[in-house]
């Protein structure tokens, strides 16, 4: 089993959660953060399925991921 660290987004209207290190754009949403993050999973395994392991990088470079804000 692959671990994959995913992005979850909150908005107004709900979430956006989506991977990262595959190949693709695989998004999942949710009204609730656990089903965003449920819908993503769904959507990384059917991208998987459908396109093979070679979509998801072998070692992926990305240790952490972090959120910062910055003026301009």
């Amino acid at each position: 089993m692959k671990t994959v660290k995913i992005i979850v987004e909150k908005y107004a209207d709900g979430y956006v959660a989506y991977p990262l290190g595959v190949d693709g754009v695989v998004v999942g949403q949710g009204d609730t953060y656990e089903e965003a993050l449920a819908d993503v999973k769904s959507a990384i395994r059917f991208h998987i399925e459908t396109f093979g392991e070679k979509v998801l990088e072998p070692e992926s470079p990305i240790l952490e991921a972090f959120v910062a804000e910055a003026a301009l």
